[in-house]
């Protein structure tokens, strides 16, 4: 069924076995597994395992599985842990403290979980990626930016209405994300399509600054961060070289500010002490102001990125105590997770008494002892914690080369189902299924992609009822 050549596909593995034979040096160990990522980046991506596809020129299919959803669910997994590894590396030379020599081992050990995971799931999207795809259905939409600004607006007043209805959240962030990504890509084309309205084009914008507003009064960096990303993605095709001159050192800055405006942003807006207007302005002004006024707000400037870089920006501190808790004192969960995530996927709406799904993930949160669970604060497992805690090292293996097969399966089922890469990956699969970009505890990963598959379903029939979409002859 699949076209598998083992012995290149065990190449992925190298680094990761590598990371194993320095295992008594816990800095070359993590070094190599953490090189070992950007290796996996290259042999995927450059065609050596398996011929990339050339169906599309790569810019223009960037949206694909192989290329961003591997490179930011893996890049935010693999990369970020650097900062925290030079923390603790730091501190180790400085006190030559024995704790944080055992931390040291620890973060090596994480490490080397992260590059096994990132090989599993290079292999599975590389095992099912077969290109190119003949689309069965085509739209019949000769000018796209007129169809997605209308599949846009169409979807707002629909999320709302899902937001108010309870039981249906799940559906409102799904519905949210579609439009957002709609609107967008409908504005990426508007700008880069020669046969250009202007109509158009002011609509679009003024539905992207709508959401960036919205994302802006989160209070969250991803949302803010995503909306930079998606409409540098979809402008590249046509903008290369300015994409990658403005939108790259932008992410940047973004990184640099916005712990800081969010910390500003919280402080104000989340006490109830000012409104939403008023936060954001004070969170903006100070934002600007911190490390370009010379004065002592500059040291907490830098201490708010320092510890964003060490902490919230990467996830392996938290991976860590797991680490040190499992097996040791709290045994593996087996399937006992997968089972409990299986039942959440009954909707609220059918099942009023289901349980609150972030207490069921928070409970091996506690177990670990990663927090207090007398704490107010939510520190839900990622989904490699998930993976250990189900199985070590073989549960991380398989639960990542099954992450890697759905995410590719789904993104090509829907080119086959919506007339190809614009619709099918760039809109439907990039709008529906952005958990697979950041990845989630169990609970929360199953139950998105189980409904946002059933979602992708309901809008191919409607679409085919409302004959937009149409069988190819």
């Amino acid at each position: 069924m699949f076209q598998f050549k083992y012995e290149r596909y065990l190449i992925l593995f190298i680094p990761w076995i590598l990371s194993l034979l320095f295992i008594n040096f816990p800095e070359l160990s993590y070094l190599l597994a953490w090189l070992g990522s950007f290796f996996i980046f290259y042999l995927s991506m450059s065609g050596y395992i398996k011929p990339i596809p050339n169906d599309l020129s790569f810019a223009e299919q960037i949206m694909r599985p192989l290329f961003l959803t591997q490179f930011i669910f893996a890049g935010y997994m693999c990369i970020t842990s650097i900062f925290y590894f030079l923390n603790t590396f730091l501190n180790f030379e400085e006190t030559l403290s024995p704790v944080n020599i055992h931390q040291l081992e620890l973060v090596a050990q994480c490490q080397r979980f992260y590059c096994l995971a990132h090989a599993a799931l290079a292999t599975g999207i590389l095992m099912v990626m077969k290109y190119p795809i003949k689309p069965v259905y085509k739209i019949k939409y000769t000018y796209m930016p007129t169809f997605l600004i209308n599949t846009a607006l169409f979807l707002l007043p629909i999320s709302f209405l899902f937001s108010i209805i309870p039981g249906l959240n799940q559906l409102y962030y799904q519905v949210t994300s579609l439009s957002f990504i709609a609107g967008t890509l409908a504005l990426a084309l508007a700008l880069g399509i020669p046969t250009r309205k202007t109509g158009n084009m002011v609509l679009c914008g003024f539905l992207y600054m709508f959401n960036f507003y919205q994302a802006l009064i989160t209070g969250f960096k991803e949302p803010i961060i995503i909306n930079i990303l998606v409409l540098g993605v979809f402008l590249y095709p046509f903008y290369k070289k300015a994409i990658l001159l403005i939108f790259v050192p932008l992410l940047i800055l973004l990184f640099l500010y916005l712990p800081t405006y969010n910390r500003v942003f919280r402080e104000r807006a989340w006490t109830g002490e000012e409104s939403v207007e008023d936060a954001t302005q004070a969170a903006l002004i100070a934002t600007t102001n911190d490390g370009n006024d010379g004065n002592d707000d500059d040291d907490d400037f830098e201490k708010t990125n320092w510890e964003f870089l060490t902490g919230r920006f990467s996830e392996i501190s938290m991976f860590t105590q797991y680490v040190k808790s499992t097996p040791d004192m709290v045994d593996y969960y087996g399937l006992g997770i997968i089972k409990q995530s299986i039942t959440l996927i009954i909707p609220r709406i059918l099942w009023p008494e289901k349980p609150i799904t972030e207490q069921l993930s928070m409970e091996r949160v506690y177990n670990a002892g990663v927090i207090e669970s007398s704490s107010n604060v939510s520190a839900k497992p990622a989904v490699i914690v998930d993976a250990y805690l189900s199985g070590g090292k073989f549960g991380i293996f398989l639960t990542f080369l099954i992450y890697g097969v759905l995410a590719q399966y789904i993104s090509s089922k829907a080119e086959k189902l919506f007339g190809g890469y614009l619709l099918g990956t760039a809109l439907i699969y990039s709008g529906l299924f952005q958990v697979f970009w950041r990845g989630l505890s169990f609970e929360f990963l199953i139950n998105s992609i189980f409904w946002s598959f059933v979602t992708m379903w309901v809008i191919f029939a409607l679409l085919r009822l409302t004959k937009i979409l149409n069988k190819v002859a």
